[in-house]
């Protein structure tokens, strides 16, 4: 019994050995996700901006479906890293908040992607 444990020790060993790579490929790679995009609402926020050329407060909290509070602490995540640009104005009486995506923001997004297609990758090599 003694030998027939140990050869299941080598095995499982070498096996730990060949997916070091993998596993430290995958952890390099999340490890440096910007974590200013990763979080889901932002994602989000980001994301539809990518595919409009502007939304305004109220297209984003209805396309999103979150609360006025989330999406304002959110965008306002957002604008201080420089992702997106908000505007101001209103049409008569009433504020009007548009979002825009920025060069940055746009870059962001598609390092982010690139990053989440090498953790696909690595994950269905390993």
């Amino acid at each position: 019994m003694a030998v027939k444990t140990g050869a299941i020790r080598d095995a499982r060993e070498e096996r730990a050995k060949r997916e070091q790579p993998a596993v430290r490929a995958v952890e390099a790679a999340a490890a440096s996700l910007d974590r200013v995009i990763h979080e889901r609402t932002r994602l989000a926020i980001v994301s539809s901006l990518a595919v409009n050329a502007s939304l305004t407060f109220n297209e984003l909290k209805g396309l999103l479906r979150v609360s006025d509070g989330n999406l304002s602490v959110h965008a306002r995540r957002l604008e201080d890293a420089g992702y997106i640009s908000c505007t101001k104005s209103f049409a008569g009486r009433l504020p009007k908040t548009q979002y825009r995506l920025m060069a940055a923001g746009r870059r962001a997004l598609e390092k982010y992607l690139d990053h989440m297609e090498a953790l696909i990758h690595a994950t269905r090599e390993g």
